[in-house]
């Protein structure tokens, strides 16, 4: 009897045990989200500007079905819409709501039909102008697809269309695409499996950079060109081709789905293989046997589960991934070919679709803008535009609806006016033309039908017309062909210069109308801290003047995490920016935060201001080690030609303050106050007006060097304080101008109770700047008075005030 009853209460303790255990488990995981984190979406006290809002909350182990509330009261007595079977983290109603403010919730249930706690109330409103985005829901959605082939970019019934067009006016387009044909049946692609990096080839060396990227195109080339013939036999080109992209695919069906083109092996051949071979298999669909389907199924399930398995659920919470923010729409490729084939497909769908609707687009808010910069913007918007016109076509959804992709195009507007060299910051974007942006922007011009992005496209010359950027290629072109011109508008009615808020970046122009006749300030403050490959430092500058590039982000990405690339481009020394102690912003770190505090725009002044003091840190997983309290940068750009840099440091303890310059050429240095940049026939002049004793160096030299296959040498100006002190000022002057021009009046600064005052002549009369250095104490000049706002005030020639700005520092 006493083992049957220590039995009982052992047993008993662990009933007891195992429900605490339980219910400790079905506490509802609200943890505030982190710097890598998506967040709670929509924002509390938000306002959303898409209708109905897209709620997205932290995902957590053992909950198999989710509930959402919303309601116009805290109590959640007047509940206005309620979904209980969700499996996803993220939801967008399939009906709008009514502007208004609003206040919502959510819960989990486990399997066995017990549920969490509800989530604290969030709040939000929604404006009457947020553009209208209801997503359908599943079975909605699914329905839409076409039952027969092909899927992709073109519907069963759209076919005769094409046909005609290829007949008729679009005949020319159709010859071009037969003469491709064409050509890739008199030398075929090979297709024998690509080879895997082999047990002696060391990761990220030239030998493993040749295999990895080699493996791309070698599969893109063979299963694009199969896609090719198999589109142009469908509307109307020889069987032939069809057949040649059906040998094609079957070859390529015969790769290990898990080896040297393997997703998680090599994600840069694994993706095209993913998606041009579903394009194959769907345009080429009716010449297939049903063995040779099945065979293709088999392939593209081992594929397809491998993609989805590591997108989903991370992807809805943990988005700031480079690679992932394109893998998700090709895996929506797939699930559409092969929807009724594979029984996951109808998943890979759903997901695809939420996660354009409720995570994206990652590096941007709806402002436009896009944090990994103009190289990667237009690789993956570029690649973007292909779902955005299979959305269309297969489920009925535009995604010029959102309103990222109603202003997408003017990015490039705004940083790349036509004929300008050189992109801004991210990574790989020293080669970046405007030129490049046209191919994408004419797309962009015809989905939106936006005037002013075909303007764009327009001022491009036949040149770089005649060299393939104007348009997409082979079957794209010709089914982007279809839609027609759009009838361009100048932008001489826009603001000249822009803020995308969302990435913490701004762009000061002159005239966006011609880079040649432009003076431009590119700036960064960016909430997206230093991670991905937008890891230039944040209050970091750049300036181009009338087509040539003055102050530069150095370096050379001769390999992705080379020394080179890791320790110095995305150091805080290869950008225009300050260290302190020899030390920078945490490197390559979501965590190192800046922020845009002020931006204004005028004809006649432009004005942007960042802080980034909390982005100097020695670590990334406290804020405590602190290196600098506050880094306050303002860009004050008097046009055309007069900018004026005021720096505010504060740190923790004495420090020394070093100020960073890059230029393609060497810098011509004479003293502190008498520096000039030369770039082609265009100079600037440069001031370091304050503090006084900067000590300048210069070299030509990085730290670490890039690879020896690398000879490019740019000149690095450092301007290092001469004591150590907990806080101090740096007020830099910039005058760019032309090679003959009469050299730039030098300003002149005087320091004060309060801060200081600028003084300097500018085209057509002066100008008069107070710079605040103690919010405490009044600065006062000729009847102008601050204690903690700059103040900007344009005179004319006969001294009477043109234009009086104030700019707030925090």
């Amino acid at each position: 009897m006493r083992f049957s009853f220590l039995s009982c209460l052992l047993l008993s303790s662990c009933l007891c045990l195992s429900c605490l255990c339980q219910a400790a488990d079905l506490k509802l995981d609200e943890r505030a989200a982190i710097e890598s984190e998506w967040g709670y979406r929509p924002f509390e006290g938000g306002t959303c500007e898409v209708n109905p809002p897209h709620f997205v909350w932290r995902p957590q182990t053992g909950i198999v079905r989710w509930e959402l509330q919303c309601a116009t009261d805290a109590k959640f007595s007047d509940i206005v819409y309620q979904n209980d079977s969700m499996d996803l983290t993220v939801h967008t109603p399939p009906t709008s709501f009514d502007p208004r403010d609003y206040v919502w919730r959510y819960r989990g249930w486990t399997k066995t039909g017990e549920s969490t706690n509800w989530s604290q109330p969030r709040s939000f409103s929604i404006s009457a102008d947020a553009a209208r985005m209801p997503m359908p829901i599943r079975e909605e959605l699914l329905s839409r697809i076409p039952a027969g082939h092909p899927r992709l970019f073109v519907r069963p019934e759209q076919v005769p269309r094409l046909r005609e067009l290829a007949s008729g006016s679009m005949k020319a387009d159709f010859e071009d695409l037969v003469r491709r044909c064409d050509q890739i049946l008199k030398d075929p692609p090979p297709t024998a499996e690509p080879p895997l990096y082999g047990p002696d080839v060391k990761p990220k060396s030239e030998e493993w950079i040749g295999i990895w990227w080699g493996n791309r195109t070698y599969t893109s080339h063979a299963l694009n060109s199969a896609a090719t013939l198999a589109f142009t036999r469908l509307i109307g080109g020889k069987e032939e081709y069809g057949q040649v992209a059906k040998r094609i695919l079957m070859d390529c069906a015969q790769w290990d789905p898990k080896g040297a083109t393997g997703y998680r092996y090599n994600d840069e051949a694994g993706m095209p293989y993913a998606y041009y071979f579903s394009r194959t298999y769907t345009f080429v669909n009716d010449l297939l046997s049903e063995q040779e389907k099945q065979q293709c199924r088999d392939v593209m399930r081992v594929r397809g589960e491998e993609m989805y398995d590591h997108l989903c659920p991370r992807h809805l919470w943990n988005p700031y991934s480079s690679h992932s923010n394109r893998a998700w729409h090709f895996l929506g490729e797939i699930g559409l070919a092969f929807h009724g084939e594979i029984d996951q497909a109808d998943d890979w769908v759903w997901f695809a679709t939420n996660v354009f609707y409720n995570v994206y687009p990652v590096w941007s808010d709806a402002d436009g803008g896009w944090h990994e910069g103009t190289l990667y913007w237009n690789s993956y918007i570029g690649r973007f535009t292909w779902w955005a016109d299979i959305m269309q076509a297969a489920l009925d959804i535009n995604a010029f609806d959102h309103p990222y992709f109603d202003r997408v195009g003017y990015y490039p507007m705004y940083l790349l006016p036509p004929g300008k060299v050189g992109g801004g910051f991210g990574d790989l974007n020293a080669k970046a033309t405007s030129a490049k942006q046209i191919a994408l922007m004419s797309v962009l011009a015809a989905q939106s039908r936006n005037p002013y992005w075909q303007w764009y496209v327009d001022q491009h010359d036949e040149k770089s017309l005649a060299s393939g950027y104007a348009a997409s290629s082979g079957y794209l072109g010709f089914l982007r062909g279809s839609r027609g011109t759009v009838a361009a508008k100048s932008p001489a009615d826009l603001p000249s210069s822009r803020l995308f808020r969302g990435t913490g970046q701004a762009y000061l122009n002159t005239t966006i109308e011609d880079a040649n006749q432009d003076v431009q300030v590119v700036f960064k403050s960016s909430p997206f801290g230093t991670q991905s490959h937008g890891y230039e430092a944040n209050n970091s500058f750049l300036l181009w003047a009338f087509g040539q590039r003055l102050l530069i982000r150095s370096g050379y990405r001769d390999t992705y995490g080379s020394e080179h690339h890791r320790d110095w481009m995305w150091s805080t020394r290869s950008v225009n920016n300050i260290t302190v102690d020899g030390k920078g912003q945490l490197p390559h770190a979501a965590a190192a935060r800046g922020r845009v505090v002020d931006f204004q725009t005028t004809p006649a002044i432009d004005v942007v201001v960042g802080e980034a003091g909390a982005a100097y840190r020695s670590s990334q997983s406290t804020g405590e080690q602190r290196l600098l309290d506050r880094f306050t940068r303002a860009i004050l750009f008097i046009k055309p030609d007069m900018i004026v840099v005021y720096d505010r440091l504060r740190a923790p303890k004495p420090s020394q303050y070093t100020y960073w310059l890059h230029a393609i050429n060497d810098f011509q240095v004479h003293n502190p106050q008498d520096i000039t940049i030369e770039a082609g026939d265009v100079r600037c002049q440069v001031q370091f007006l304050a503090p006084d004793g900067l000590q300048l160096s210069q070299t030509d030299q990085y730290d670490p060097n890039p690879r020896d296959r690398v000879e490019l040498r740019e000149w690095h100006l450092t301007a290092d304080t001469a004591d150590k002190s907990k806080s101090t000022e740096f007020v830099t002057l910039y005058r760019p101008y032309r090679e003959g021009e009469e050299t730039p009046v030098q300003g002149a600064l005087q320091a004060m109770e309060g801060g200081y005052v600028l003084t300097s002549e500018v085209a057509g009369g002066r100008v008069v700047v107070l710079l605040p250095n103690d919010d405490q104490t009044q600065l006062s000049f000729e009847g102008l008075e601050t204690q903690d706002k700059i103040i900007v005030q344009l005179y004319n020639d006969q001294g009477e005030v043109l234009q009086t700005t104030e700019v707030a520092m925090e």
